[in-house]
């Protein structure tokens, strides 16, 4: 069997490497809205399409967050980025954060947009037959996409977004990929871990809320930061974009921040050492 390649596209040439992984609903495409107005020149952004969606539609595979990870890493390799940040939104979280417990010391800082936690996300019975009926019932997926936007969201995008969604998903990985991300609890492999870690929540979102961020990934990461978007629900890459992009690329940004502070402090201390001789 042929090995996999993750597809990818490259936007910007910036020194600091982040990989962009997708959500349930859509492939790379999700993250089209942002992709004009990002910092091409602090960031070089890695967009992806996961197995069963996008360029990788028919490929085949297990369609779980383990999986995806490991295609994230290959993909790291291949570009040859030894260290680089994350951003996975909703499902994408999940992916981004078994990379994180795949190959801890590669990331630099992780950013998980309306983020599924590494518990997975319990649904009561109703719910969940609403989302494994989703894989072939386009009504299905056009309910979910109104209920996480709080119903604030127009006909025309909600059944837009439905469109994309099908044409963009292979349903029968799009159905597999739910087992993964909703029922999997990975947490423990995360927990405690010290790399800085951003979870942006919209407040029109009812399931992946502040709440549900403050009893899960703020617990589990030790430099855990919370920014909720007061105009979004579930999807602020289409809803509030240029708010989530500053939200991210601040947080990224601070990373440089902290290299120069301690580079900084290092050479005080190399003065003084310098001054005592």
């Amino acid at each position: 069997m042929a090995s996999f390649h993750l597809p990818h596209e490259l936007h910007g040439h910036g020194p600091h490497q982040v990989i962009a992984v997708h959500g349930w609903f859509a492939d790379r495409t999700a993250f089209a809205p942002v992709l004009p107005d990002l910092d091409g020149e602090s960031f070089q952004y890695a967009v992806v399409d996961l197995r069963g969606y996008g360029a990788a539609k028919d490929a085949v595979g297990t369609f779980t967050t383990a999986e995806g990870a490991a295609d994230v890493v290959d993909l790291a390799d291949r570009l040859g980025w030894e260290r680089f940040s994350l951003i996975g939104h909703s499902m994408g979280a999940g992916v981004a954060q078994r990379v994180l417990a795949l190959a801890p010391h590669r990331v630099r800082r992780l950013v998980g947009v309306s983020p599924v936690p590494a518990s997975g996300l319990r649904l009561p019975p109703d719910q969940w037959e609403l989302f494994s009926g989703a894989g072939h019932l386009p009504r299905n997926r056009r309910t979910i996409l109104d209920i996480t936007t709080g119903g604030h969201r127009p006909a025309a995008w909600l059944d837009r977004m439905v469109d994309r969604s099908l044409s963009h998903s292979d349903a029968k990985a799009f159905r597999a990929w739910l087992d993964s991300w909703a029922t999997e609890d990975f947490h423990a492999d995360i927990e405690g871990s010290t790399v800085p870690a951003l979870a942006v929540v919209g407040a029109l979102d009812p399931a992946l809320s502040a709440e549900l961020m403050r009893a899960t990934w703020l617990r589990w990461y030790a430099r855990a930061e919370l920014v909720e978007l007061p105009s979004a629900g579930h999807y602020a890459m289409d809803e509030t974009p240029l708010a989530l992009i500053r939200t991210v690329e601040d947080f990224l940004r601070a990373d440089g921040d902290n290299e120069a502070d301690q580079a900084d402090e290092e050479g005080s201390r190399t003065a003084e050492g310098g001054d005592d001789g």
